[in-house]
């Protein structure tokens, strides 16, 4: 098979998934990701549309990276002279070699979204890439909608392509905007398209039926050697073509070279790294990457795995940079209680009174509300309590939350809490524009004069859910706690039938969990 080339557009489009707003500063810590990664182009944006984007390139010169910058636009607009429209001379002072244009394929949008002539759209992909190439750039051309286009007019969809190769164009990138295409149908366009373009293919593939990325891969397989996505499929409406996966499909399964070994280990990393700077929730059961990717959870499945991971696993987590998981819970087995353990560095024999033990706390603590699938870091201090290795970081001896509207009905929160640490006693309080967050802010501050590593950590997700809600207000609550310090993420749980007592267990077991990793690293 020939050599594939990654290019990655989460700068672009993916910036334009709903709830993303990425800062100039931002767009370049990505940026330097996906250059260490080891994608051949990178996409930084749309120059003409906004002026982060161009502020983008200014400091992306800076920058050295190894990756292509890429910078895109449209063709030039009817009416314009090539060589004084305003996108196209945007393009062009971001001074980068390479650059993408996107034309339109499909008839319907000629007629009815720029209501011109099927011909002057012809002369706006021909003059837009001839111009370009004269002046010596690599071009890319999008050729927007063409699986729509080729469905509902094969002669023009072909036409538009056709005049961009005469035009010069390096690249022809096929591009399944709206998402609707099957693979058999990316597989038998694109067989006929091979045998009316000499110009090398592209793919681009939005998700809205849940087909982006494999109607990528049967692209690759029908001989498309640029292949584009965003990192965890972010894009607009339902997102455009993972990467995350993309890369382990072509490099695992199809044995195509397009990064090496070593750079696929930080997929895992990358893609967390950019959910972060989007302020979105890693999407836990996204495949190779996700966090539930590799998790196992029946006492079969994990039994299973103990003895050969091929059994329930298609890959070695290792490959991408991801961990194998055993998820605790009301149907986990000794097998599952003795492979978490040896995770913390427990050897248990199954035959053990602990392993028992620690199976019986765990039920228990279930059958009250608690559930540690999500949360890992407290189930390990279950463990080394139940072990009796547990070392206790702080002792609480009250805390208090008060909520307070004020005349303009927003809503302060503030938290009082009493902790000892070593027999020294620190009573603080701390706002929040709710409860839990005030009591969060008040219990760090409170033990940060004595840990001041707890600087690192900040609540990244809160989850309530009622446990029996004929209760009535009686009813226990469980709340889910995920925190982070950057370098990693973990998820907590409190039950209680007093939803801030609940939540107080969670940012209680956060904080512990931390200073005992700080600990262990000592």
């Amino acid at each position: 098979m020939p050599e594939v080339y990654l290019y990655d557009t989460t700068l672009r489009d993916g910036a334009q998934s709903e709830h993303i707003s990425f800062s100039v500063e931002d767009k370049i810590n990505i940026a330097s990701r996906l250059d260490n990664l080891g994608i051949h182009y990178i996409e930084g944006g749309w120059p003409g549309s906004n002026p982060k984007d161009f502020e983008f390139f200014k400091l992306a010169k800076e920058e050295r990276f190894s990756s292509k910058i890429v910078a895109f636009g449209s063709t030039r607009k009817i009416g314009n002279n090539v060589e004084n429209d305003p996108n196209i001379k945007n393009i062009l002072e971001t001074e980068t070699q390479n650059i993408c244009i996107f034309g339109k394929s499909w008839d319907l949008h000629v007629k009815d979204a720029l209501r011109i002539s099927l011909e002057d759209n012809l002369d706006l992909i021909k003059n837009s890439v001839s111009y370009l190439k004269d002046l010596g750039k690599n071009v890319v051309y999008d050729a927007e909608h063409f699986f729509d286009a080729y469905k509902l007019n094969k002669e023009y969809a072909i036409k538009t392509i056709e005049t961009a190769q005469d035009a010069g164009a390096d690249v022809i990138v096929l591009c399944d905007t709206n998402g609707g295409a099957m693979p058999y149908e990316i597989q038998n366009v694109i067989s006929e398209v091979n045998n009316m373009i000499d110009t090398p293919l592209g793919i681009h593939t939005h998700n809205d039926t849940d087909m982006a990325v494999a109607n990528t891969i049967v692209a690759v397989k029908m001989g498309v050697t640029q292949v584009q996505g965003t990192i965890n499929g972010y894009g607009e409406r339902c997102g455009n073509a993972n990467i995350c996966s993309i890369i382990p499909n072509l490099k695992i399964k199809l044995g195509i070279n397009c990064i090496s070994d070593k750079k696929m280990k930080k997929l895992t990393e990358i893609s967390r790294y950019v959910s972060e700077i989007a302020n979105l929730s890693p999407q836990d059961n996204m495949p190779f990457v996700g966090s539930s990717a590799f998790a196992h959870k029946g006492g079969v499945h994990v039994d299973a795995v103990r003895k050969n991971p091929e059994t329930y696993e298609h890959i070695s987590p290792k490959l991408i940079g991801n961990n194998r998981r055993i998820l605790i819970s009301e149907l986990s087995g000794k097998s599952s209680i003795l492979t978490k353990a040896t995770e913390y560095g427990y050897d248990l024999k199954k035959e053990s009174t602990k392993a028992k033990k620690i199976l019986d706390k765990l039920k228990e603590m279930e059958n009250q509300g608690y559930q540690f699938e999500g949360a890992e870091a407290s189930f390990e201090l279950l463990l080394k309590k139940t072990l009796g290795t547990y070392k206790s970081f702080f002792e609480l001896e009250g805390f208090k939350v008060i909520v307070d509207t004020k005349g303009n009905n927003e809503v302060i929160a503030e938290a009082t809490v009493k902790v000892k640490v070593d027999n020294k006693k620190e009573h603080t309080a701390a706002e929040g524009n709710g409860p839990v967050k005030a009591l969060d802010n008040a219990l760090r501050k409170a033990l940060e004069q004595f840990y001041p590593v707890l600087k690192e950590v900040h609540l990244m997700d809160y989850k309530v859910r009622v446990l029996n809600e004929k209760s009535g207000t009686g009813a226990k609550v469980r709340v889910l706690v995920q925190s982070s310090d950057y370098k990693s993420s973990w998820g907590t749980v409190g039950v209680s039938e007093n939803i801030i007592e609940a939540s107080f267990l969670a940012l209680a077991d956060s904080i512990e969990y931390k200073l005992m990793k700080e600990e262990l690293k000592c």
